[in-house]
């Protein structure tokens, strides 16, 4: 018996989402299907793969991605390298040296590093901060004074911090703001519903529904990210509407799977390429659930998900 496709499609949609300016910009959102489903309906605006470049991360970095960059003094410098990589749409400034716990490096210290690797590349930006809510405010709001014009992401507001980072980057200096909730449909619906009654619009939106490497309770990411999308979709409920885009780099560069070391662990082989096939295996897996845009780290993570979209679109 042949088989006979019967398409699925939604009279519901998720809201694009523009980032940066210029011929480099880049749209996220935008698709009335299930995440990847490019048999039923064409996506115009395939998932994005985006390089996180952390102004610490090349102390603990591994040998090939310390080889990469090689030479590299300033962030400026590794987003231009970054930003030669085939299927990177857009770089993500990681400030983790902010937190007042650790270098507490100050917030216009930051932007100045912001402010040279906008001038550097002209690839879209998204700003990540420390996780220490008060910090974070301070340095969200004064990169988006700097950045004005740039269009570029903070990612992100919390429901600690909303009406601050909103109030900033969202509407007295025109950026887009991510809404971070942690691993909950219901969470992340209270978040967009209080942006956009504070005045932040649906298309400057974007949600980060919360994030696990995988293996690590990651059941729970794969499942919210899935019920989103079919509220999203299947309800028409316009307040889970808005793209999704998930760090991973961040989560999966720090769990002992790819941390370990060899001596430590010689049974679970090379400690780089497990760094790597996690950072591949979460993000493939969060695409495959809803997320529109993944944030990587490694130069192999990169080209093997970036092809992964290439060749699914």
């Amino acid at each position: 018996m042949p088989f006979k496709n019967k398409p699925q499609t939604f009279s519901a949609a998720i809201k694009p989402v523009e980032l940066g300016t210029g011929d480099k910009a880049i749209t996220i959102g935008g698709e009335n299907v299930l995440p990847l489903y490019s048999f039923d309906a064409p996506i115009e605006n395939a998932p994005k793969v985006g390089v996180e470049i952390s102004d610490t991360m090349l102390e603990t970095a591994p040998a090939r991605l310390k080889e990469f960059y090689a030479g590299c003094e300033t962030m400026a410098d590794m987003a231009k390298k970054a930003a030669e990589l085939p299927g990177v749409s857009f770089i993500c400034l990681h400030f983790e040296s902010a937190d007042p716990n650790g270098a507490d490096t100050s917030a216009d210290d930051c932007v100045a590093a912001a402010k040279a690797v906008s001038e550097a590349v002209d690839l879209p930006l998204v700003i990540m901060g420390c996780k220490n809510n008060e910090k974070d405010s301070e340095l969200f709001n004064k990169v988006s004074d700097a950045l004005q014009g740039k269009n570029i992401l903070v990612l992100a507001a919390k429901e600690e911090t909303y009406k601050a980072v909103g109030a900033s980057a969202g509407l007295a200096f025109n950026q887009k703001v991510g809404a971070e909730s942690s691993v909950d449909i219901n969470l992340a619906k209270q978040l967009n519903v209080l942006m956009t009654q504070l005045g932040v619009k649906q298309d400057s939106i974007v949600m980060n529904v919360g994030n696990a490497a995988a293996g690590y309770g990651f059941e729970y990411v794969v499942s919210t990210m899935e019920r989103v999308r079919l509220a999203a979709l299947g309800q028409n409920d316009t307040t889970l509407q808005m793209p999704i885009m998930t760090p991973v780099a961040a989560e999966t560069w720090g769990v002992k799977e790819a941390i370990a070391s060899e001596a430590d662990m010689p049974e679970w082989g090379d400690v780089e390429e497990r760094g790597v096939d996690m950072e591949v295996v979460t993000a493939t897996a969060v695409l495959a659930a809803g997320s529109d845009a993944v944030i990587l780290r490694h130069p192999e993570s990169i080209a093997t998900v970036s092809k992964l979209i290439s060749e699914l679109m």
